[in-house]
C-alpha cells in the first residue's frame, strides 16, 4: 500500500503487453486497460449480470464484457453512446518509476439506466379455464417446398382430438417457421451468465424463439413434442431448441427457482430406421430435469425398421393409419387426464434434498475454496 490508498499493481512495461486484463485490489475486481500508451482503470464487476470486464476486450476505448458484450470506457466507467447512464466506478491510474499504481477508492459510483424487465420475467402464473396444449414441431423442411412429415402429421391429430372433443385451447409452434440462434455456450462462460430469459432472447429482438418460451413457461399446461428419427436421434431442429432451454434448467441450478411447474410432457417419434427407445429416452430425460410431468405411456412411436429404405411407403403408411392417428389423439388424452388432474390437486413446490439433485451444490465452493480457485470469494 501506497499513501492515500494507491496500489503498486506492477510493472508498467509487463502491464502493457496486454490490452485488457483482471487484477484486485484487496477484494475488489479491477479491470486495467492500456490503450496508445495509456492505462485506464475501472471496475472489473458489469453492471448486467456481474460478468468479469477484466476477461473482456477492448474495443476502441471500450472495455467489452466477456459474458453479454455490454461495454464501459475504459477510463471512465461510462456505458458506450447511449447508454452513459450505465457507468461502473473508474479508478485514477498514474505511473511512476516504471510502475502502475491504481488508487483503491475509485472516484465514480455505479450508476445503472433504467431497463425495462423482459416481457417473459413475469412471474409465472398458474393458469384457469381450458386445458392449454402446446405442439412443438421440430422437422426441418426446405422453406417453401414443405413436404408430408409423418411426425407432424400425427401431432395435428392429437392436437386436432384435445381441441375436440376434449374441450383444450391449443396451439402449434413449428421450429421450422421460426427464425432463432443456437445457443451460443453463456452457460460454458459461468453458470451465471446464463440468464433467464435466455442471453440471446435478451440481446435480439429478432430471434425468434421467445415464442417458445413464452409457450412452455406462461401458456401451456400439456406439452406435445413431435420429432422425427435423424440418425438414431432426434432432429437437429430438437436439440437446437432444447440447447436454448438450459436456461430453463439453470434457473434451478443457480437460483433454485422452477419456472415449470405442474407440466404435462409428451412425445411423437417416428422414423425409417427403428431407434425409438434411445430417442425417448433422452426426451423423456431432458423434459423431467426442467420439471415436467408424465402421465402413463407418455410417447407413442413408429419405425419400420432398419431395413426400410422405401420412405414412400413409410409416409404413406402413416397417413393411412387409422390406429396410429387414434394413437396420437389418445396421448393427447392421456396428458390432458394428468393436467386436469394435477391442476385440481395442486401439487406444491417440495423442498429439493442436498444430495442427490443436480441443482444442489452440495459442497463444491468447499472444494474450489480448499483448491483456491472459489469464484465466490472474489467478490468487489
Amino acid at each position: 500500500m501506497a499513501d492515500e490508498g494507491w496500489v503498486d499493481v506492477g510493472a508498467a512495461a509487463e502491464l502493457a503487453r496486454q490490452p485488457v486484463q483482471q487484477l484486485m485490489l484487496g477484494r475488489t475486481r479491477v479491470a486495467l486497460s492500456f490503450r496508445d500508451g495509456k492505462f485506464g482503470a475501472i471496475s472489473g464487476v458489469c453492471n448486467h449480470a456481474g460478468g468479469p470486464l477484466g476477461h473482456g476486450k477492448l474495443d476502441g476505448d471500450y472495455v467489452v464484457c466477456p459474458w453479454h458484450y455490454w461495454k464501459f470506457h475504459y477510463q471512465t466507467g461510462k456505458g458506450e453512446p447511449g447508454y452513459e447512464e450505465d457507468a461502473v466506478p473508474g479508478h485514477e491510474v498514474r505511473v511512476e518509476n516504471g510502475r502502475v499504481l491504481v488508487r483503491s477508492t475509485p472516484v465514480s459510483k455505479r450508476s445503472k439506466k433504467p431497463h425495462a424487465p423482459h416481457p417473459l420475467a413475469r412471474p409465472v402464473v398458474a393458469s384457469t379455464g381450458a386445458i392449454r396444449v402446446l405442439g412443438i414441431s421440430t422437422t426441418a423442411m426446405t422453406q417453401g417446398q414443405e413436404r408430408y412429415s409423418t411426425s407432424d402429421d400425427l401431432l395435428k391429430s392429437a392436437l386436432a382430438h384435445a381441441a375436440a372433443p376434449l374441450g383444450c385451447e391449443t396451439q402449434l409452434v413449428r421450429l421450422n417457421d421460426l427464425k432463432f440462434r443456437a445457443c451460443e455456450g453463456f452457460y460454458s462462460k459461468s453458470a451465471r451468465a446464463c440468464t433467464w430469459p435466455c442471453s440471446i432472447t435478451q440481446m435480439d429482438p429478432a430471434d425468434q424463439l421467445d415464442q417458445v418460451y413464452e409457450g412452455l413457461v406462461h401458456w401451456a399446461d400439456v406439452i406435445l413434442v413431435a420429432t422425427p428419427i435423424r440418425w438414431g436421434a432426434a432432429s437437429s431442429l430438437y436439440f437446437k431448441m432444447v440447447e436454448r432451454m438450459n436456461c430453463i434448467q439453470n434457473q434451478e441450478t443457480i437460483a433454485g427457482k422452477s419456472l415449470l411447474h405442474n407440466k404435462v410432457a409428451g412425445f411423437i417419434i417416428t422414423g425409417g430406421q427403428d431407434n425409438v427407445q434411445a430417442v425417448a429416452g433422452q426426451m423423456l430425460g431432458f423434459f423431467a430435469e426442467i420439471g415436467c410431468q408424465y402421465p402413463q405411456y407418455p410417447y407413442i412411436a413408429h419405425s419400420r425398421g432398419w431395413s426400410a429404405e422405401d420412405m414412400e411407403n413409410n409416409t404413406r403408411y402413416v397417413q393411412d393409419s387409422r390406429l396410429l392417428h387414434e394413437g396420437a389423439g389418445a396421448l393427447a388424452g392421456r396428458c390432458v387426464d394428468m393436467a386436469v388432474m394435477m391442476r385440481a390437486g395442486a401439487v406444491a413446490e417440495a423442498p429439493r434434498a442436498r444430495g442427490g439433485r443436480k441443482a444442489q451444490e452440495l459442497d463444491t465452493h468447499a472444494q474450489l475454496q480448499r483448491s483456491g480457485a472459489d469464484p465466490a470469494a472474489a467478490a468487489e
